[in-house]
């Protein structure tokens, strides 16, 4: 991917700078940037037109299914900007525990992530998927650039997952339908890096860890209206 780099670098800094304490303060203000300043978060966000491609039956999702505010992630468990973010999602979710979920849409742009996403999909079927999710996520670098990806599957296991049994599901007509309808959508909505996100619709441009709270804070009260 041909932001890589930047958006890793981009992801530690932000992070560094902002932390927790940025994350969680009672009225967040807009990040300085270097860019040229926007005046409203319109102008950082955008709808896009495939609202049908962002959220599927078969997406893996977390928090209340009546949420008022859907984050949709475009993902890729190779990725090392998301596995930066996946903490900070997280946060904003234990924020609004009763009004934010989020769905992952698989994206497959590194090596490894197919396999690593098959694994996740056969985790789903045994009921272990987040503590699966984590365990690969925090051994990422390990296996990142690995084509068998040896230690995500060591990490998978150690969480729990049966491995005789994934490896047997992994290549199952389900998984291979949720993973050629996500590229299709990832295709059809035009994503070309990973992390992107979606809040109710309106794609986060403005990226980092500030921006994001800020789009899903001014999401709630327009949900709620």
């Amino acid at each position: 991917m041909n932001r890589r780099s930047i958006v890793v670098a981009v992801c530690i800094l932000l992070i560094a700078g902002f932390g927790a304490a940025v994350l969680f303060k009672p009225q967040p203000q807009p990040p300085q940037q270097t860019a040229p300043a926007v005046e409203t978060s319109d102008a950082t966000t955008g709808a896009v037109e495939n609202q049908q491609a962002l959220v599927r039956f078969h997406s893996p999702t977390f928090g209340p299914a009546d949420a008022p505010v859907t984050i949709v992630e475009f993902f890729d468990p190779s990725c090392e900007a998301c596995r930066a973010f996946y903490p900070i999602v997280k946060q904003i979710m234990a924020k609004y525990p009763d009004q934010v979920r989020l769905v992952l849409r698989y994206t497959l742009f590194h090596q490894g992530s197919e396999e690593v996403s098959r694994l996740l999909e056969a985790a789903r079927l045994q009921d272990i998927y987040e503590p699966v999710l984590e365990a690969v996520l925090e051994a990422q670098p390990d296996w990142h650039d690995d084509p068998q990806v040896t230690k995500a599957w060591e990490a998978a296991e150690a969480a729990g997952l049966d491995i005789a049994k994934a490896r047997e599901d992994m290549q199952s007509a389900r998984i291979d339908g949720i993973l050629e309808k996500d590229m299709q959508d990832v295709e059809a909505v035009g994503i070309r890096g990973t992390p992107t996100f979606f809040v109710n619709g309106r794609q986060l441009t403005q990226f980092g860890p500030e921006p994001l709270l800020q789009l899903v804070e001014e999401s709630l009260p327009k949900a709620q209206n």
